[in-house]
């Protein structure tokens, strides 16, 4: 298998001493997981924080081997981690797209919309100008995953309103991608939480 696209990194865990396993979304092949050697050195870390965009090369010697993993930074969410709305936005739909989605499938409109919600939170003056994208996204990764998703949740710029979509598409979400009847059980509680912390930072602006 010889992979090379431009992609997302969603997640990484540490592997052995020095190496991390990271998961990220690219358009034709999904989410990829792959072995990054180094990873956890000093050139490579700022390399893999989530929500980066990146060149990603994969190669392995057949499609049940973990590939290696060579990336090479071409945008970067770092100094947007010291803005806590930021910070926590990125990290809740970077966890939630590489907890639920099922890897080396392909899903062109969640990378494109991904790509385009991140830039959102980069560039737009305060949360209510990407919070509606945010929704649509969420909206978006239940419907490409077949649980249908109303397209109201994404639309409208009450606060009051969108704040109440953004609860009730949690709870689709929390229904019917992490629940304690699915294989993701075991990961729900840490997905969840990075939206509940986006949450109670998010009803701060209505405060």
């Amino acid at each position: 298998m010889h992979i090379r696209a431009p992609a997302i990194v969603c997640a990484s865990r540490p592997h052995a001493e020095t190496a991390v396993i990271a998961r990220v979304l690219t358009a034709e092949h999904g989410i990829v997981a792959g072995y990054v050697a180094g990873g956890r050195g000093r050139q490579l870390r700022p390399v893999l924080i989530p929500g980066n965009l990146v060149d990603a090369e994969l190669r392995a010697k057949s499609d049940s081997q973990l590939p290696f993993l060579k990336l090479e930074l071409v945008t970067s969410r770092g100094p947007w981690l010291g803005e806590p709305l930021a910070a926590a936005a990125i990290g809740w739909v970077t966890a939630l797209t590489a907890t639920v989605l099922p890897e080396r499938q392909a899903y062109p409109s969640l990378y494109q919309a991904l790509t385009g919600l991140l830039d959102a939170v980069c560039v737009a003056p305060s949360a209510r100008g990407w919070v509606p994208a945010l929704i649509a996204y969420e909206t978006l990764v239940l419907r490409e995953l077949g649980y249908g998703g109303d397209p109201a949740f994404g639309q409208g710029d009450d606060w009051p309103v969108l704040m109440a979509a953004f609860d009730q598409i949690g709870r689709a979400l929390s229904h019917y991608l992490l629940t304690d009847r699915t294989p993701l059980a075991g990961r729900r509680s840490d997905v969840m939480a990075a939206r509940s912390m986006l949450r109670d930072r998010l009803a701060r602006i209505g405060d």
